[in-house]
């Protein structure tokens, strides 16, 4: 059955690509949505998922993160990028292979 998603056509037969680290850089919901702001508000990013398939560890990954962050600025006077940063290849999730950096 044809259809058209977002002005695009889409035939039957056609194939057709979810590129999910795409769906929080929609520059149709975030102004600038490539800059980091840890700030944003309205921020309705989809990291988790969303709806029933909404990631069930979510809640924990959000407080770990929260005190290892706590903790790491607590402590440390300085944190510096020691190397360039290396991103995962992946259609599925927009992440960091490889970041190199120092703490003191």
């Amino acid at each position: 059955v044809a259809t058209e998603l977002g002005g695009q056509a889409i035939a039957e037969g056609d194939r057709v690509v979810v590129f999910f680290p795409s769906a929080n850089r929609d520059e149709a919901v975030f102004a600038d949505p490539d800059r980091f702001d840890i700030a944003r508000s309205p921020n309705p990013h989809l990291a988790f998922g969303y709806g029933t398939h909404f990631c069930i560890g979510a809640p924990l990954a959000r407080l770990e993160a929260k005190h290892v962050l706590r903790e790491l600025l607590a402590t440390c006077s300085d944190i510096e990028r020691l190397g360039p940063l290396v991103p995962s290849r992946t259609n599925f999730i927009r992440s960091v292979h490889h970041q190199p950096i120092g703490f003191r």
